[in-house]
């Protein structure tokens, strides 16, 4: 299971921070870092009005995404953090820009955004680089991510893709856990769960359902400031999800198949499983009736419960008490 953290801009334009995320996931279990690569210029200008006043630091949107960049050099610095701590550092792109510092800092997967779903543009840079592509499916109809995901098939890309909510948290009922099997029926290639629940339930769910990857958003407190606090997870949350999802792939890849195959609980069953008893005294000559019999345990004292229509309308040999067993040679066939 690909088990992906999203610092995004929980790191607050703060390198120190950024580096900080990266120590405390590394004890969570999970198998990747995934950040977001801005360059102002590049991608935002003065007419983004998404999102403008919710910081109380930046004028303008503009302004925020440009408190979000690291210098290649610092970016450098944060993937080979990732390395050293053996998680893989990701990064969504968000121009060609982007797409440019990342190459030079051989980033070795592009995960797309939900809000870049249609920039063709972008999406034949990064199919140039032959590596791996992520694709969040958020704000996408079907028409829409069919054409998408065909332009990068048609480009030899391998292709991962996500059901996301772009909800910001995403309650029950957004979740779209349900297109998880339809997207692995329809689209033929591993398939994801990108969450923003802002808990581990909607993950554990889609682990379930099939999904061979999971992204969320992660946070040190969801009462900081940020776009994205209350749609994450704290590192205690992650480290309980991991585990949930560890012990739930183990035992959907388990090979064994008691439906088949119940032997391992034979010792079990003679414990639990019942005999057949009278539940009052009865003599000789008496025609056993289904309100003479109780079932009782243990098993093999006898006649077993699920035999009790066979012995039905049968008259005994001897006089039984309340409580015996009844064996077969009690009985007059």
């Amino acid at each position: 299971m690909d088990i992906i953290a999203e610092i995004g801009q929980a790191h607050e334009g703060s390198l120190g921070i950024a580096h900080s995320y990266i120590d405390a996931l590394a004890e969570t279990g999970i198998t990747a870092v995934k950040f977001q690569t801005h360059v102002a210029e590049a991608e935002s200008s003065e007419f983004e009005n998404f999102r403008v006043k919710f910081s109380y630091e930046d004028k303008t949107r503009f302004d925020y995404w440009k408190r979000m960049e690291f210098t290649i050099e610092q970016w450098a610095g944060l993937k080979q953090h990732c390395e050293d701590k053996n998680l893989e550092f990701i990064s969504s792109p968000f121009s060609n820009k982007a797409v440019d510092l990342l190459e030079q800092i051989g980033v070795q997967r592009y995960k797309i955004g939900s809000g870049e779903v249609s920039n063709y543009l972008m999406l034949e840079k990064i199919s140039k680089t032959n590596k791996p592509i992520l694709l969040s499916s958020g704000m996408s109809s079907y028409d829409e991510l069919d054409k998408t995901v065909d332009f990068i098939k048609e480009r030899g890309n391998d292709l991962s893709l996500f059901q996301c909510t772009t909800s910001y948290p995403s309650i029950s009922g957004e979740w779209g856990l349900n297109l998880i099997p339809d997207f692995i029926n329809k689209y033929n290639v591993p398939i994801g769960f990108s969450d923003h629940s802002g808990d581990i339930y909607s993950c554990l769910a889609a682990t379930t359902l099939g999904a061979s990857l999971l992204e969320f958003h992660v946070v040190f407190d969801k009462q900081m400031f940020g776009p994205d606090a209350k749609s994450s997870l704290t590192i205690s949350e992650i480290k309980k999800l991991t585990k949930g999802v560890s012990q739930i792939s183990n035992d959907l890849k388990s090979s064994s198949n008691f439906k088949l195959d119940n032997s391992k609980f034979n010792e079990l069953k003679s414990i639990f499983e019942k005999s057949l008893a009278v539940n009052k005294d009865l003599k000789a000559g008496n025609v056993i009736t289904f309100d003479d019999l109780e079932a009782k345990k243990p098993a093999n004292m006898g006649i077993t419960a699920k035999e009790f229509e066979s012995i039905i309308g049968k008259k005994l040999n001897i006089d039984l008490k309340k409580w015996d067993f009844i064996q077969k040679n009690n009985l007059i066939n």
